[in-house]
């Protein structure tokens, strides 16, 4: 059976499970993703997900970007969610020196003063020099740019977690 046929005859308690942290602590995108079914592949699947998050309200995006953790936060390190966890360690993010840290956390502080959410980059596959960098330069953005590009990282975010989904689905039944 194909891995879509699979994902297609999941109860919405088992769905949900799976992919309720595609969208950082936003599980109401899997259950309103799970009435959407039957999925014609996973990219099917895929892009009716990226799609609720693209059309719900600037309200319920801003909830989602404000759910993402600060980069590089060692007091929240163990609290970070599983993927998030994982993403960041990942980049070396629970390895910085204590100058990083600390530049990280003002970083932190001042982006979500000016912005009303926390700088969020997909890291994966980036180090450290790279996110810093991007972090000074994304803190000089005006609002309405950084908001743009904070649902871009998002949805990038979302996509690669999506792509791993599909990896450990396709080894495991394949």
């Amino acid at each position: 059976m194909s891995v879509i046929k699979k994902i297609n005859k999941l109860s919405q308690n088992e769905f949900v499970k799976i992919f309720a942290n595609i969208f950082e602590n936003a599980s109401w995108i899997a259950e309103n993703t799970y009435n959407n079914r039957p999925f014609k592949d996973f990219e099917d699947l895929s892009q009716i997900m990226i799609n609720l998050f693209s059309n719900t309200t600037k309200e319920n995006q801003l909830t989602i970007l404000r759910n993402h953790p600060d980069l590089a936060d060692k007091t929240k390190i163990g609290s970070l969610t599983i993927d998030s966890k994982k993403e960041q360690s990942n980049a070396g993010l629970d390895q910085c020196s204590e100058k990083e840290f600390n530049e990280f956390k003002n970083l932190n502080d001042k982006y979500k003063k000016k912005f009303g959410f926390p700088f969020i980059y997909a890291v994966k596959g980036k180090e450290k020099k790279e996110i810093l960098s991007n972090f000074r330069q994304r803190s000089l953005n005006d609002i309405n740019v950084e908001f743009i590009e904070a649902k871009k990282q998002v949805k990038t975010i979302a996509s690669l977690r999506l792509n791993e989904i599909n990896k450990k689905w396709k080894k495991f039944f394949l």
